[in-house]
């Protein structure tokens, strides 16, 4: 039986500033990407989240972000490969420590936003994660971007490099995503997005914005929690996953 994990971005609400609905996600996806404080995320938010992903059986992973909570982390920084390192090796200690009270732990690490968008090409920030992962601890995969630095980079250091690809964005036809300052980078409806879900997981492709079919091979899919209608979007891809006898289930 085929199966494909499906991963959210959760825990990004900061303070009295409330940001997507965790509760309800956590009740449809299979793997958590919690914020690490850097992006978004203060201390009570991201151990409730884990506490509630442990209480959902939802598996969970730490997103890791350049230090940018102004600008929710999708601004790229020009940070020295050593700062970066750091930077991510502090985020999985404070999440990892969160989880461990919560009676789990990190069981994998993700980039989040303009940081992910950098390590697809950006060779030197490519290996400052892997490095910052592989001395914190080298049995955690890297969720990334299928051809990306990263995912060569994590598998040349020995790394399970896990390709991830995304149900609700846009893609170039060279299998990179559509940023967000274009229109349509962003994908609403419930049906096409679960449509484009089934088309990755049967065919092993998705319709990039020029309406070409490119080759993508994916573990993991990913639907974001801050997009308006997220949970009702996440709902509809497991439904339609599950109803072609797909295995809706964490990739670690």
């Amino acid at each position: 039986m085929p199966a494909m994990d499906l991963n959210c971005d959760l825990g990004e609400s900061y303070g009295t500033w409330s940001l997507g609905d965790d509760s309800a996600m956590l009740g449809v996806v299979t793997s958590a990407n919690v914020a690490c404080g850097f992006h978004a995320g203060d201390p009570r938010t991201l151990l409730d989240t884990c506490a509630a992903a442990v209480a959902g059986g939802v598996v969970i992973g730490a997103q890791v972000s350049y230090p940018d909570l102004a600008g929710f982390g999708r601004r790229f920084i020009d940070i020295a490969p050593a700062d970066l390192e750091a930077d991510v090796l502090y985020q999985l200690g404070a999440l990892d420590g969160l989880a461990r009270a919560s009676g789990s732990r990190i069981r994998y690490v993700k980039p989040h936003g303009a940081l992910y968008n950098a390590v697809v090409h950006h060779e030197d920030q490519a290996r400052a994660v892997v490095a910052a992962v592989a001395r914190y601890d080298p049995a955690l995969p890297v969720l990334c971007l299928p051809g990306s630095a990263l995912h060569a980079h994590a598998s040349a250091a020995g790394l399970r490099a896990v390709a991830e690809a995304f149900a609700d964005r846009a893609y170039h036809d060279d299998g990179t995503l559509v940023s967000r300052r274009e229109e349509g980078s962003v994908l609403h409806d419930p049906g096409a997005i679960a449509d484009r879900a089934l088309q990755l997981v049967r065919e092993g492709t998705i319709t990039t914005i020029t309406g070409n079919a490119v080759a993508i091979s994916a573990e993991s899919l990913c639907v974001h929690g801050d997009t308006p209608g997220a949970v009702g979007i996440a709902q509809a891809v497991r439904e339609a996953l599950a109803g072609q006898g797909i295995d809706v289930r964490p990739f670690c």
